[in-house]
């Protein structure tokens, strides 16, 4: 018996389907236009998530949607606050935070962590032993020490080493276009 299995892609490639009009050729905005690169950026479908760290304030959050995984060994992920945001410097000071991802039904608490730092009472939360803030009942949650801060144009990238983790079930929520949108 031969030692090389067959694998399904292990075929002659298909001819190439016939090419569809270039929709996104009609379109050329400067990427200096900074109006046109949001929207542009829009039609990229995101995954919303709180972000939480404790803080000599008491426990602060934000709704952010540049969250992203960055490696499997070592466990590391990767979010973006805006450091014209208020609440930067207190997530930059913080050596622990947390990552939540929202399930579809959880959009007023994406909205509530939009508007204030300290809107840990429109959700169940629990403080862990060093008051890290814990949103319960999301789809995902990552909690993760601090490995690295880069700076990133009008944005800082936080890198994160995941020390715990759990998951749930539903739909996410997702932000798409400037908006929450569904699944199907």
């Amino acid at each position: 018996m031969d030692a090389y299995a067959a694998t399904p892609f292990d075929h002659a490639p298909s001819p190439m389907p016939t090419r569809a009009p270039d929709d996104v050729a009609a379109n050329h905005p400067e990427p200096t236009d900074g109006r046109a690169l949001r929207q542009t950026l829009g039609r990229f479908a995101t995954g919303v998530t709180v972000v939480t760290c404790a803080s000599v304030h008491g426990p602060i959050g934000m709704t952010a949607n540049s969250f992203t995984s960055l490696s499997l060994d070592p466990p590391l992920v990767m979010w973006s606050p805006a450091k014209s945001s208020r609440r930067a410097p207190s997530f930059s000071a913080a050596p622990r935070f947390a990552i939540h991802v929202l399930r579809a039904d959880q959009e007023p608490i994406a909205d509530a962590f939009m508007r204030a730092a300290d809107a840990f009472d429109a959700t169940r939360w629990r403080a862990a032993e060093d008051g890290l803030p814990l949103l319960e009942g999301c789809l995902a949650r990552f909690t993760c020490e601090k490995t690295a801060e880069h700076d990133a144009g009008d944005h800082t990238i936080v890198v994160g080493k995941v020390t715990a983790m759990a998951g749930g079930d539903g739909d996410p929520l997702i932000y798409f276009r400037g908006r929450y949108a569904g699944i199907g």
